[in-house]
């Protein structure tokens, strides 16, 4: 039984990953092709400050609710009250902080329209942050249904809206075109939220004492969130001073910020983009395999968490190296036909067959936080992505271009999945 909802989860969110993904690659097609190459090098120079920002938001609490409902250690609608609250403070502490510093962010970033896109970014948060609560929670009853739905729900709004407003707002500029991509964002959440709340069950019983602050539930919550935001947000530092560096870097080395731009786009927007493609498989196995190890560990079967461990390493293995496979035999046919150009072709050819150990981190990271090692999760993190910005910089100065930042993604997934190979093996 256990194993037939655990392979039923993980079925249900790879078919809504599998459509939510081709609707995101039609979305990325069509508003590619309307906004054109500069206009996506500038959302791909924001993106890693958005991120940044959205893991601090957010504190990772979808991971921390799923694994805290799975275990039945508290009444799940105290769990969800808490965190909303947690939520609603971090977001309002997070937007003023971007209103004050959003100039001086561009200023590093080296492009002052920069600004008001961090600006519009922010004004996502909370509803992005509500809908990864409602989220975390069905993750961690194991009905997936819901968000496989929201999904779908999502990326029909989102494409519906593109076609009605972003047309208008290209001739308007650049600046305004991307602005008013972020902001679609707001419209698909709300939608998200609405998705999720039919799907909570009409018969819950809330009461007041629920719906109060506890401080056992709030420390219960952060006691788990802290060292996994703290992985993420490390991550997201490093995948934030990345452009920063490697502009600066570059332009000394004698480079033109119009090639770092439009080559630091096509690696993002284009080979990244195309090799992350089955990342919904491996998001939809992570996902289901976090509250099923939480689970049988806090019952102490380990045998358990050893057979699940070992089925979502096949499956991202096998995954893993078909589209590893596929990308880097038709990687031009595949760029064409998705994004009208070839440019970044030849950073494929050097990341896919290192990409296979890629798709074995989602797994690895999700089984660290459900054994409650999420400051394990967060020293490898630290470690990979210091080991990324050290080797990007120094390869910099090698006069060999954005090939610095290709090899040192290498080093940095090489380095992942060994450490945390290393940290499982010795706890179970």
């Amino acid at each position: 039984m256990n194993k037939n909802k655990f392979l039923t989860a993980t079925f249900i969110l790879m078919l809504g990953g599998l459509v939510t993904k081709v609707l995101g690659f039609f979305i990325r097609i069509i508003y590619t092709r309307m906004v054109g190459t500069e206009a996506i090098s500038l959302y791909a120079l924001v993106t890693p400050t958005y991120s940044l920002l959205l893991t601090i938001a957010t504190l990772s609490l979808p991971i921390v609710i799923s694994k805290l409902i799975s275990e039945n250690k508290e009444r799940s609608i105290k769990i969800l009250a808490n965190a909303t609250l947690i939520t609603i403070f971090l977001n309002i502490l997070t937007i003023t902080i971007i209103y004050f510093t959003k100039d001086l962010i561009a200023s590093v970033l080296h492009d002052q329209r920069a600004s008001i896109l961090i600006m519009a970014m922010a004004l996502t948060f909370p509803f992005v942050s509500l809908s990864s609560i409602l989220k975390g929670y069905f993750f961690g009853k194991q009905n997936m249904i819901p968000n496989t739905i929201s999904n779908i729900i999502e990326q029909i709004i989102r494409i519906i809206l593109i076609y009605l407003f972003i047309p208008a707002l290209v001739n308007k500029g650049i600046t305004e075109s991307v602005i008013g991509f972020i902001l679609i964002s707001i419209a698909t959440e709300i939608a998200s939220i609405l998705t999720f709340l039919v799907f909570i069950p009409k018969k819950v019983n809330i009461t007041k004492n629920d719906l109060k602050p506890d401080l056992s539930t709030t420390k219960n919550i952060l006691n788990i969130s802290i060292p996994t935001v703290s992985s993420r947000l490390i991550g997201n530092i490093g995948f934030f001073f990345e452009p920063i560096i490697l502009t600066n870097v570059l332009l000394y080395s004698g480079y033109s910020m119009n090639y770092i731009l439009n080559e630091y786009g096509a690696y993002n927007a284009y080979s990244i983009a195309l090799l992350s493609m089955p990342s919904f498989f491996i998001q939809a196995i992570s996902s289901s395999l976090l509250p099923e190890i939480s689970k049988f560990y806090s019952n102490k079967n380990l045998k358990m968490v050893k057979r699940r461990l070992k089925q979502a390493l096949i499956l991202s293995f096998i995954v893993g190296l078909i589209f590893s496979s596929s990308i880097y035999i038709f990687r031009d046919k595949l760029l064409l036909t998705l994004y009208n150009t070839t440019d970044g072709s030849n950073y494929i050819r050097i990341l896919a067959p290192f990409f296979v150990l890629f798709y074995l981190e989602g797994p690895l990271m999700s089984v660290l936080q459900a054994i409650n090692k999420s400051k394990t999760c967060m020293y490898i993190t630290l470690i990979a992505i210091l080991a990324k910005l050290i080797f990007m910089t120094i390869l910099s100065l090698c006069h060999i271009g954005m090939y610095a930042l290709v090899i040192a993604e290498i080093i940095d997934i090489i380095i992942v999945v060994y450490l945390s190979t290393k940290a499982i093996k010795k706890k179970i």
